[in-house]
C-alpha cells in the first residue's frame, strides 16, 4: 500500500474527477486536496466516512489506511526500528484480549 494521501488521489483519478470536484464532494478547497495528496497537510479524521462513501469503500478500510499512515509516520519521525511494527501488533492483541476478558466479568 502507499501512503494515504496517494491513496485519496489514486481514487480520485479512477473516478476522472479533479482536486476541485473532490474538494466540493467532501467539503475540502482546492489547495487543501492537493496538500492532502502531496503529504504536507493531514486529512481530516471526521471526514472519513464521507470519503469512503464518496469512493464507495467500507469505512473500516478508509479507517484502517488513515490510522496505518498515521502510525508508520510517527515511527519514522521517531527513528522506531522495523521491529516497532511487530511489536505494535503484539500490544495491539494484548488490548484485544484484555477487553475480551474484561467484557466476561460477571457481577
Amino acid at each position: 500500500m502507499t501512503s494515504f494521501g496517494h491513496y485519496i488521489k489514486t481514487e480520485r483519478e479512477k473516478r476522472e474527477w479533479t482536486q476541485t470536484e473532490l474538494g466540493i464532494k467532501i467539503g475540502i478547497n482546492t489547495s487543501a486536496i492537493c496538500r492532502i495528496e502531496n503529504e504536507s497537510q493531514k486529512f481530516s479524521k471526521t471526514k472519513l466516512r464521507k470519503l469512503a462513501e464518496l469512493f464507495q469503500t467500507d469505512l473500516q478500510t478508509v479507517t484502517d489506511l488513515f490510522f496505518a499512515d498515521k502510525f508508520v509516520k510517527e515511527a519514522m519521525k521517531y527513528k522506531c526500528s522495523e521491529s516497532i511494527f511487530s511489536v505494535a501488533e503484539n500490544t495491539a492483541n494484548y488490548y484485544r484480549n484484555v477487553n475480551v476478558k474484561q467484557g466476561k466479568l460477571e457481577l
